[in-house]
């Protein structure tokens, strides 16, 4: 099936380069007629004269996205409709939150959100008669994620998600759908802030196909999706809620309360500790005079705080502040918009000297349809929602150290109503706003999180019947809140919680495995079809919860490598070296079977503890935490049986007793699934004679078996002794970080970690594959000359890796020399030294002051310079 576009009209705004170029000129090719806007009328008209002159339909439109009425009146008057829209004009105006104009905040959200409400209401009639549609929206990983420095752009590419899930719901009726991308490409937005290196690898083209997919009418349904694309990668990301903590709603009900981590059947709620307080401290509640602000700011007094109540009515503000210092606590009014927030900090500063936390309640609700929904319902409530305090207080944040602020989101930013939406777009932007607010924020103490409570107030009893109003008091929200605006709260940073009556939980993204296309020539949109079930599957093993851009980033940097089927590990003179003998070079011809490895959250564990991991560390060993995942060396687990099957009895005099692991180099280059079908693929890559022994090393590639994306990279080299002298190479080549001889500095280590492992360390390990008697008979042990049973090579390496991740962070290759043996129960020092992205590192016993390991390092993984 060809995905033709023949007969549809295409318009893509901010088209004069990048991405916006790229779409057009695969729709046009694909028979589309296709409006080219861009407010560069030079870029617009090249596009068109590019399309022209292939023999497609196109005409430029240099309307300010914000006029949406005038972009599609030239779709209209030169096409007479138009059946898909692509949102994708974007600016940049990057600057830390401080030193932020309003200017520039005003540019993003004007271009960003105002533009693609704009465009789509002017284009959503004409969808609406002709029951057909398409809206492609752009955010971006800032906006999922939060980026230093980008707070503006964070709100308004969340905000286009809430957006998005809101045009898919009201749209659903009229086979209107809305679609949300996270793109990375190469544009002249992003040559600003990425290497050149990078943007080589990030072509538009490699994201235009997905979104042509999408847009057919016989494409597969994405409506309400959120997608990440970039170098040929596509995966789904969703939100995933955990399932929370349920808390007795009566007077026990206090933020000490929130500190526990899954519910009480008791009576009533234990106390974990002493009562948290907030004397001394100075609280700011935006839209405070009732409802949930109102229960707020009672909290905070009753436990010691000063309170300024903020609410344009004087009447609110007032009352809540009598009730206030009636009952013997301080509280003053400030009767101001939010969008003043200069005023509101200049009053609590005034009064107290001080502001310590800014809870950002502030709302309003102007429900319609999105066909009847007008421009000015649609800038009130966004810059109600958006205009923040936090711009006014950052400056005493930063300076005091020390800043709590919890901002207001709402479950229809998260997933979408009908009727709202201004109030989703609005609602999703505070989620973006408050990732970034928590990046910048963590040098400082200022810790940032976004609450979606549900509550019965003045604004959700229009629309909730009155028993759900009374039901789900302001009450039962207020110390989740407290919680995580004290001092105790001290690591909380940029997480969204879903509130209600009692009940808590966390919400975070969830992403597919997803599915990386060969990054030797652009897919094709057929391509996406055939392969939509991997894109979009959750419940194979591979789905991932990033937490940052960084993380997000590495399956699309991963897939650069990505050159599909090619042949490599199928060709038999794909390892041949002109060097070697003939006896190598006819065993480099060999090309073992594809060995499969199948394993489950049990198998991960299992290599968790068998490398140290303890039960309080649950990330590693228990499946239902939230941070569950393997530890990084688990990628030497499934090659296992592909490397050690490789046959070496062609080597002269091979003795399998008398075999060495010399070395090992693994390189992660996906996010490793928890469970899974694997598949590895075995070579000899280098073989060296070293007269007395050989040198043998083997590179294994382990792909997904469903996907085919390559998850690891492993280089195995063995030393066997006795089997030299069959001529050919003496000395290997130098293959970057897989042969780097990894020098320590000449200083005193920068990090010592010392762990003791357990007599039974070698009996667990070898449960995860490598069943050598060696580590557990003592009289097979005595044959190859060791005291007793010793512990595997691997172990030792998993051992000191897990040290290095534990003080330096995540890394994406490692390598290792092994040196010596350990025996189980002795003490394992690693001592390491950072340089640049490169942490260098040898371990030793303890014991015995033998090294074990040497010539080893990590790279670390980079935080890419692109802001995204």
């Amino acid at each position: 099936m060809t995905l033709s576009f023949k007969g549809h009209t295409v318009v893509v705004t901010g088209a004069g380069g990048g991405l916006g170029k790229a779409y057009s000129l695969l729709f046009a090719s694909r028979g589309a007629n296709v409006v080219v806007n861009d407010f560069n009328a030079a870029a617009a008209q090249k596009v068109v004269d590019e399309i022209t002159k292939a023999g497609g339909k196109a005409v430029a439109n240099t309307s300010s996205v914000s006029d949406g009425a005038a972009v599609i009146k030239t779709a209209v008057d030169n096409f007479g409709t138009v059946t898909i829209l692509i949102n994708n004009a974007g600016i940049l105006r990057d600057k830390g939150l401080k030193n932020m104009s309003d200017k520039e905040w005003d540019q993003i959200t004007e271009v960003h959100l105002k533009g693609a409400f704009a465009c789509t209401k002017a284009v959503w009639p004409l969808f609406r008669k002709q029951k057909f549609g398409r809206v492609i929206n752009t955010a971006s990983a800032a906006g999922i994620y939060g980026n230093f420095g980008q707070a503006n752009y964070s709100a308004a590419k969340m905000g286009l998600v809430g957006f998005t899930k809101t045009l898919a719901r009201e749209g659903a009726k009229y086979n209107i759908k809305s679609t949300a991308i996270a793109p990375i490409a190469a544009s002249a937005m992003t040559e600003t802030i990425m290497p050149p290196d990078m943007l080589a690898n990030l072509s538009p083209d490699y994201v235009a196909p997905f979104v042509a997919a999408i847009c057919h009418p016989e494409g597969p349904d994405a409506t309400g999706k959120i997608f990440e694309v970039g170098a040929g990668f596509i995966a789904e990301v969703r939100w995933e809620r955990s399932n929370g903590t349920v808390f007795k709603t009566d007077a026990t009900f206090t933020p000490t309360a929130g500190l526990l981590e899954a519910a009480k059947k008791s009576p009533s709620n234990a106390q974990p500790g002493p009562e948290v307080r907030f004397d001394g401290q100075t609280v700011i509640v935006t839209g405070a005079g009732a409802g949930l602000g109102r229960a707020y700011a009672l909290m905070y007094a009753r436990l010691g705080a000063n309170v300024v109540v903020n609410d344009v009515s004087e009447k609110g503000a007032g009352a809540v502040v009598e009730e206030i210092t009636k009952a013997g606590g301080k509280a003053i009014p400030a009767v101001f918009s939010v969008e003043d927030g200069d005023k509101i900090a200049q009053v609590a500063l005034e009064k107290f000297g001080a502001v310590h936390v800014l809870i950002a309640n502030a709302g309003i609700l102007r429900d319609k349809s999105f066909q009847a929904m007008s421009e000015q319902e649609w800038d009130l409530v966004l810059a109600v929602h958006l205009r923040l305090c936090a711009k006014a207080l950052w400056p005493t944040f930063q300076k005091q150290k020390y800043g709590r602020i919890v901002t207001t989101a709402s479950q229809v930013g998260i997933y979408g109503n009908f009727g709202q939406a201004n109030y989703s777009t609005a609602k999703a932007g505070i989620i973006g706003l408050t990732r970034t607010l928590a990046i910048e924020g963590k040098k400082y103490g200022i810790l940032a999180n976004t609450i979606a409570p549900s509550a019965g107030t003045a604004m959700t009893s229009t629309v909730w019947p009155q028993e759900m109003v009374d039901a789900f008091k302001p009450d039962y929200i207020a110390p989740i809140v407290g919680y995580l605006t004290s001092k105790d709260n001290t690591s909380t940073t940029g997480a969204l919680f879903e509130v209600l009556g009692g009940w808590a939980a966390q919400t975070r993204w969830q992403r597919s495995g997803g599915h990386g296309f060969p990054h030797t020539k652009p897919y094709s949109p057929e391509d996406v079809v055939a392969k939509w079930n991997v894109i979009t599957n959750f419940d194979d093993g591979r789905a991932t919860n990033p937490s940052s851009g960084q993380e997000a980033i590495q399956s699309i940097v991963a897939n650069f490598d990505n050159r599909g089927e090619e042949p490599l590990f199928k060709d038999p003179n794909a390892f041949a070296d002109p060097e070697d003998s003939q006896l190598v070079a006819d065993a480099k011809k060999n090309i073992p079977d594809p060995v499969p490895y199948s394993y489950t959250e049990r198998d991960v564990i299992l290599y968790n503890l068998g490398i140290g991991a303890t039960e309080k560390e649950l990330q590693w060993t228990f499946e239902g935490d939230d941070e569950f995942v393997a530890l990084p060396t688990f990628g030497v687990i499934p090659q296992f049986p592909a490397s050690s099957g490789v046959p070496l009895d062609w080597l002269p005099n091979f003795n399998p007793a008398k075999l060495l692991h010399g070395e090992q180099y693994l390189n992660i280059k996906a996010p490793i699934p928890t469970s899974g079908s694997l598949t590895s693929e075995a070579r000899f890559l280098e073989v060296l004679d070293k007269g007395k022994a050989a040198a043998v090393t083997v590179i294994v590639e382990t792909k997904d078996a469903q996907s085919g994306q390559v998850i690891f990279e492993n280089q195995s080299t063995v030393f066997v002794r006795g089997a030299g002298g069959f001529g050919g190479k003496r000395t290997g080549k130098d293959r970057g970080a897989a042969t780097a001889a990894n020098a320590p500095p000449k200083r005193a280590p920068d990090a010592v970690v010392e762990e003791k492992t357990s007599p039974s360390q070698a009996a667990l390990y070898r449960l995860s594959g490598d069943s050598n008697p060696l580590h557990i008979l003592p009289e097979f042990a005595a044959i190859g000359g060791f005291d007793k049973p010793i512990l595997h090579g691997l172990c030792t390496m998993g051992i000191t890796a897990k040290n290095v991740l534990k003080t330096y962070g995540p890394y994406k290759d490692i390598k290792v020399r092994f040196a010596g043996v350990v025996y189980p129960g002795e003490t394992i020092i690693t001592e390491m030294w950072k340089e640049g992205s490169k942490v260098i590192f040898t371990a030793k016993v303890k014991e015995r002051n033998s090294v074990v390991l040497a010539a080893a390092a990590v790279t670390l993984v980079d935080s890419p310079k692109a802001k995204l």
